[in-house]
């Protein structure tokens, strides 16, 4: 019933379009040096207007300095990485202290989270090549985005490409790795069109820990009377070692991805969006003897989104749509299972005296068998003076459980069919601070209640672990961000994120996953170009998880940065740290990984 009457009040707001659009000598417009954000909006706006806690990282200026997704979420404090190799396989992403699970990853906000199991929602489909700028919402997002989004989003954002250009790039390191990859871009007036693949192979820095991934791309975008349309085909392979990955044993793993999309404008202010992702899991507990303990999972999703919105009087915009969600699994453990669900939102922008900004919104999403949650979020920000900002915000999230916390046996792990859905209130606030000048601040504090988180815990190491609800979890944190600009185009970043985390008591049982969060993370980072020829980024990352002792990782890349023949080297963990994201997981020493990138052809004249 209540959907129906969101979906009653859509159809209403829909005749505000007949009033007159804001025109555009009256809009703010951001400048060319502006950083636009289109995570945690409901509509792209300047992240000096974002009244939510976004961090934008720029993927596509200077790639070389940079191997995987990681190594750019890395910049950012809040986002804790629980790697189990280098490259990015098989990381768990979380946010804010959140689980692996209670974080979104989206591309080009399209959900890609895999429905059997969070550990692969980092299975990125596309090649590292093809992504413009990730952006990463801190806090609840489901307002926007629907179930998952507890402690936030990451949104990996492709773009139309600036130039006809084919690129090859071939690179070797140490621990028997090797990578290759293609990129073929062709701009015209109304047509582009982007082919991308990468390959990453390891032979290991230690038994059972090798591994190969690989991934391919192509995004066609052309422009009709109709509007705007993009597609994109993606998907990738990534078979490795997962020795002590679940337990004390020699595993073996491999994944596969595919995922299709199509966005088409309909008219200046609506929108349809739909997407396809399949995802296949082979997984051997003991590696040398694969008849003892075999499971082979294959699930698919799908998603549609109908998005419009109307501009009334100028400074109040309505943001509306309609969501169908659907994934199911086939398992030789799991079964087979399937669930749908469906949603309407709405949203309000207002915007007063280009000084004061608030957001109002609601999501009602319906799910399989009736049952339902309602995510509103409140969101403003408001300027004061000297370039001075203040925001805050108040929102709403949910999770449903995946079909491995509700159906999953193995020697080591059980689930739990009785589970219930996660939820979370999400608090924060803080000040900005940005005069325009070579320096700039922020400090975000925030607060996160969480009710019936799904976590593993055992009474002694000789059980099983087991899925469970916890009925309380409270997160109290703090962020802190300075910028500095330096000349020559330098630029110095200092980044700290700090959590503490309560409980309800778990008398005699250990937890698997929810106290493994850094209670201290620390970033500082460096990046220089000088004279359009040499390019060098440094970042030190300082991590303390509760419970254990800090470590401190060092990062070193440098490439020429333009030219038909570019070289690159990158260094990772270039004290040799000894140390581990997830438990008994041990990570890599120093890792060396050179090579070249060949730009064979460029036609650099934008139509």
């Amino acid at each position: 019933m209540i959907f129906q009457r969101a979906c009653f009040v859509l159809l209403l707001l829909s005749s505000t379009a007949v009033f007159p659009q804001q025109s555009a000598t009256n809009q703010k417009i951001a400048t060319d040096t502006e950083t636009v954000v289109v995570t945690g909006t409901f509509e792209p706006a300047p992240l000096s207007e974002a009244n939510r806690s976004v961090v934008s990282l720029d993927a596509h200026d200077q790639p070389l300095l940079f191997n995987s997704f990681v190594d750019y979420l890395h910049l950012d404090p809040s986002v804790d990485l629980e790697q189990r190799a280098a490259s990015g396989v098989q990381s768990d992403l979380s946010i804010r202290g959140a689980t692996f699970e209670q974080s979104l990853v989206l591309i080009n906000g399209l959900r890609i989270n895999d429905a059997q199991s969070g550990h692969h929602d980092m299975d990125i489909p596309v090649p590292l090549e093809t992504v413009s700028r990730i952006e990463v919402l801190h806090g609840a997002g489901s307002t926007l985005y629907g179930a998952d989004a507890l402690g936030g989003a990451v949104n990996f954002i492709t773009a139309r490409p600036n130039k006809t250009e084919i690129r090859a790039q071939i690179g070797a390191g140490n621990f028997g790795t090797n990578q290759q990859g293609l990129d073929l871009s062709y701009l015209g007036r109304a047509f582009s069109e982007q082919v991308a693949a990468s390959r990453e192979l390891s032979t290991g820095f230690r038994p059972d820990r090798d591994y190969r991934s690989s991934s391919a791309s192509s995004e066609t975008r052309f422009t009709t009377p109709l509007g705007a349309t993009t597609i994109l085909f993606a998907g990738s392979d990534r078979p490795f070692g997962a020795d002590q990955f679940y337990g004390n044993f020699n595993s073996w793993e491999r994944t596969k991805s595919w995922f299709a999309s199509i966005n088409q404008e309909l008219t200046a202010n609506t929108s349809v969006a739909f997407g396809y992702r399949r995802h296949s899991d082979e997984f051997v507990l003991v590696r040398n003897d694969p008849a003892l303990y075999e499971n082979n999972h294959i699930s698919q999703s799908w998603q549609a989104a109908v998005r419009r919105k109307s501009t009334v009087a100028n400074d109040f915009t309505f943001s509306y749509g309609l969501d169908a969600d659907g994934d199911e699994i086939d398992s030789n453990n799991l079964g087979h299972h399937a669930r749908n669900r469906g949603a309407g939102y709405l949203n309000l922008d207002i915007q007063l005296f280009q000084r004061l900004f608030l957001s109002v919104g609601a999501r009602e999403e319906v799910f399989s068998g009736g049952r339902g949650e309602f995510a509103p979020t409140v969101a403003g920000g408001l300027w004061v003076k000297g370039g001075l900002r203040l925001r805050g915000s108040v929102s709403r999230a949910f999770r449903l459980p995946t079909y491995t916390d509700l159906y999953y046996s193995d020697p080591a792990n059980l689930g739990n069919p009785l589970l219930k859905p996660e939820s979370a209130w999400s608090f924060e606030g803080g000040p900005e601070w940005n005069p325009g000048g070579k320096v700039s601040a922020q400090l975000t504090v925030f607060r996160r209640l969480d009710r019936n988180d799904i976590d593993y815990v055992r009474s002694s190491p000789n059980v099983p672990w087991q899925a469970t609800n916890i009925s309380y979890l409270g997160f109290l944190g703090a962020e802190a961000t300075i910028r500095v600009r330096l000349p020559k185009s330098q630029e110095i970043d200092l980044a700290y994120t700090a959590l503490h985390a309560s409980q309800q008591e778990q008398v005699g049982l250990t937890s698997k996953y929810v106290f493994n969060y850094p209670g201290h993370n620390g970033v500082f980072s460096w990046l220089g170009e000088f004279h359009d020829l040499l390019s060098i980024r440094t970042r030190v990352g300082a991590t303390q998880r509760l419970g254990q002792t800090a470590y401190a990782i060092w990062d070193l890349a440098a490439s020429r940065s333009h030219g038909l023949i570019r070289p690159y080297i990158q260094f990772s963990n270039l004290g040799s740290t000894s140390y581990h994201d997830i438990p008994a997981v041990a990570m890599p020493g120093r890792t060396v990984m050179g090579g070249i990138q060949l730009v064979l052809f460029v036609r650099n004249q934008r139509p």
